[in-house]
């Protein structure tokens, strides 16, 4: 409830009310704008930690992935030579990376970066409107 009460000898007018709403929506809406920016300027915080962390973990499971490898050749070098256990393995990870690189390639290659479909679409669409206008837009 409002505490304003119209009394005859403080009438307010239309042009004054329509100033004030004027005034009060422009106040509302920067605002709103304001508390916007606030609440995107603390969740951009919270995804740029996530984002750290991320790549935190990112970097740890490529050492996880690092020892792993070590202990395989370790583990190898238990029933040969530790240079033959580390050549294995060695040979064993260049050859899944080339797998890995043409299989990659050939995918990147098979891909056009097109949009056949769309542009089908549109000549088809160009082609209609070529016909209608020949056509003096009779159907």
């Amino acid at each position: 409830m409002s505490d304003y009460v119209p009394s005859s000898t403080s009438a307010v007018s239309t042009g004054e009310l329509v100033s004030q709403l004027s005034e009060q929506a422009t106040r509302l809406v920067r605002d709103e704008i304001q508390l916007a920016q606030i609440e995107m300027s603390a969740k951009a915080k919270q995804a740029g930690v996530g984002a750290g962390l991320l790549g935190a973990g990112g970097i740890i499971a490529l050492f996880g992935l690092g020892a792993g490898i070590a202990t395989g050749i370790i583990a190898l070098a238990l029933v040969m030579p530790a240079w033959l256990a580390g050549l294995i393995v060695t040979v064993f990870l260049l050859a899944v990376a080339g797998i890995a690189v043409l299989v990659g390639k050939t995918r990147v290659t098979a891909t056009t970066p097109v949009p056949e479909r769309a542009i089908e679409g549109t000549k088809r669409s160009v082609d209609t409107v070529k016909k209608g206008a020949r056509d003096g837009g009779h159907h």
